[in-house]
């Protein structure tokens, strides 16, 4: 069983015909199912023409889809006119060799529709060379595909097999050659990213995660002036950016946006884009992003979930954020979220609204993981009062004869450097607090 939805206007080379499989027993139209799709098809520059779902457990294992579904899709192409057809999912070469022999156009899987635009939208060297591995690890297994039409053919004499067996061995040493080479070029540009992080000032780093399209960029430009790229599109960045975020009270922290999620993720794109998330997850706090007003939200915290557990951080403290408060007319709406993670701080990034509250919850864990302490700073050590500003919670100060006397918090990276300064840590009963001396 399933159904369908046909746009049966004349159609043109970027139209395409969208299907996948549903659960038996789920009540989504092929339109509601396949809705994701249909936006990463539109940010790939392809025109839905239509849309069409089959109700089964599993999928084919030669063919995805069952004989007769099968059949049907082939109809609707001829009838659209479309120049291909998109699956939901990933398929394997063979169901995407026997489904284009069927419907006569060619076929692109979820997996590669997603390379497609990770390629559209890499614009630095080391986006650009992740999203090339990804694609050429998702290639390799897939090249006798390529050269179906050349099987038959025939060499000369000595020569064993024809010409397009002969063919698919040099391309796929050519492949192979070209992996190991972008292989080395990011080990290199990993190696100075490792040097450049170890060289950033000791602040504590926050890294915002979340699906795509879920306001992490549009939050960064709000809280730090990054000049993000941040669009109603589907992985309108994808480089990671960190940026100074200034707390209110003046403490200083470091921000990282990074590249969006999403379900049904390639694993050829977590693998390549692994060391960019690794270098951003290397952090003191997650905010995980919702999109609170979308339908699919709880399924995306779960896709987000699914991606920081392969990358092997979802023991990280994180705080969830749900975004787009705006767009929601029924706070009751969120209560499934709120079901997941209690603590979960509604926001919206296009107003302002419950960003006082996201801070102030910053705050409190960053009271919570940190040194309180009392250190005194001797004259001959004003200068780490700045330092002391940008990277630690001052708490108090008030001067005596000895020097600056101040209850910071901080960490215990930072404290040992004021400590190597010329900082003094007090030890002593609270009925011994020195006289403070009057300000002047």
């Amino acid at each position: 069983m399933g159904d369908s939805i046909l746009d049966t206007r004349q159609g043109h080379g970027s139209e395409a015909i969208l299907f996948g499989l549903v659960p038996t027993g789920d009540p989504r139209t092929a339109a509601e199912a396949l809705h994701e799709l249909q936006q990463l098809a539109e940010t790939a520059d392809f025109v839905p023409a239509g849309c069409m779902v089959q109700h089964r457990r599993n999928p084919d294992p030669s063919t995805y889809l069952g004989s007769g579904k099968l059949q049907e899709l082939a109809d609707v192409v001829k009838l659209a006119h479309s120049a291909c057809v998109i699956c939901d999912d990933s398929l394997t070469p063979n169901q995407a060799r026997n489904i284009e022999a069927a419907v006569g156009v060619p076929v692109m899987d979820r997996s590669e529709l997603i390379l497609q635009i990770f390629g559209m939208h890499a614009r630095t060297p080391q986006a650009r060379l992740q999203v090339e591995l990804a694609a050429l690890n998702y290639e390799l297994p897939r090249l006798r595909r390529r050269w179906t039409h050349l099987e038959r053919q025939r060499g000369g004499i000595g020569v064993r097999g024809g010409a397009g067996e002969k063919q698919i061995d040099v391309d796929r040493n050519l492949v192979r050659t070209r992996i190991a080479s972008v292989n080395r070029d990011l080990k290199r540009i990993e190696q100075h990213k490792v040097r450049e992080v170890q060289a950033r000032p000791d602040l504590f780093t926050i890294a915002l995660v979340g699906y795509t399209n879920a306001g992490k960029s549009s939050l960064m430009n709000r809280l730090t002036d990054a000049g993000v790229i941040a669009e109603n599109k589907l992985f309108s960045t994808l480089d990671t950016r960190t940026r100074p975020w200034r707390l209110p009270g003046g403490r200083t922290v470091l921000l990282t946006d990074t590249v969006g999620f999403l379900r049904k993720l390639p694993h050829q794109l977590v693998a390549s884009f692994h060391a960019t998330l690794e270098e951003a997850l290397h952090t003191d706090l997650l905010l995980v992003l919702v999109d609170g007003s979308s339908p699919e939200a709880q399924d995306q915290l779960r896709a987000v979930d699914e991606v920081l557990e392969t990358l092997e951080v979802d023991s990280l403290p994180r705080l969830t954020v749900l975004n787009k408060l705006d767009l929601i007319e029924d706070r009751a709406a969120l209560m499934p979220l709120w079901k997941i993670d209690p603590h979960a701080i509604p926001v919206s990034v296009q107003t302002g609204e419950g960003l006082p509250e996201l801070f102030a919850a910053i705050q409190n864990h960053l009271a919570a993981v940190e040194n309180r302490v009392e250190l005194l700073l001797p004259h001959t050590a004003g200068n780490l009062h700045a330092e002391i500003r940008a990277k630690a919670t001052v708490l108090s100060e008030f001067y005596t004869e000895d020097g600056c006397l101040m209850e910071i918090q901080a960490s215990p990276a930072l404290l040992g450097r004021l400590m190597a300064g010329g900082a003094q840590a007090v030890r002593r009963d609270d009925d011994e607090r020195p006289t403070p001396k009057p300000d002047r």
